[in-house]
């Protein structure tokens, strides 16, 4: 009786996250299941299909979508990967208005006004970094681990490696705000 009360508090459990409100386009998932119908003939297509859900292809784009991309959707109002390259967005912050330009490696930021100083967020697939450029200067924001985990580098120039859930991002919050105090 206990072993089916717990099963069904589960069951509950799993279908209230699966319809909470914020569902997303999950861009990476339809953007792989679109080239997917579009390869070839229905059987290369099912072929296909079945590769992607033996070697779980398709589980870690729905997973990614789930976990990162639908929540940069809520939070933004927009999904990285749904964007097209070259879509110019306006995105109103704390010190005003900044466009930002998709491109093929990342985005380039500019604040209204100030064009002529952008800031660049490059993708680098070969040493799978995200990196920042602006005005002649380029530094690496963090360093994404074949382990999942995530590696920047604080103020005081240490490395910092924290898995990219709620509890890593407490710590590095935490760091840097240490940092900052003793900095001050």
């Amino acid at each position: 009786m206990r072993k089916l009360k717990l099963s069904a508090a589960c069951l509950i459990l799993s279908g209230s996250l699966i319809c909470s409100s914020c569902i997303g386009s999950f861009g990476l998932w339809s953007s792989l299941k679109d080239w997917n119908n579009n390869i070839g003939n229905k059987f290369v297509n099912e072929i296909v299909f079945l590769a992607f859900h033996i070697v779980p292809v398709y589980e870690v784009a729905y997973l990614a979508d789930i976990i990162v991309l639908n929540s940069i959707e809520f939070w933004s109002g927009s999904n990285p990967l749904a964007e097209n390259i070259g879509t110019v967005k306006t995105i109103k912050g704390e010190n005003g208005e900044y466009l930002v330009r998709t491109n093929e490696d990342g985005y380039t930021i500019t604040k209204k006004g100030e064009e002529d100083k952008p800031l660049n967020l490059v993708y680098n697939k070969e040493k799978n970094t995200w990196n920042a450029s602006a005005e002649g200067q380029t530094f690496e924001l963090i360093t994404m681990n074949e382990d999942g985990t995530i590696t920047f580098k604080q103020e005081d120039g240490t490395p910092m490696t924290v898995s990219p859930d709620l509890q890593g991002m407490i710590s590095a919050r935490q760091s840097n705000s240490q940092s900052l105090f003793v900095a001050r």
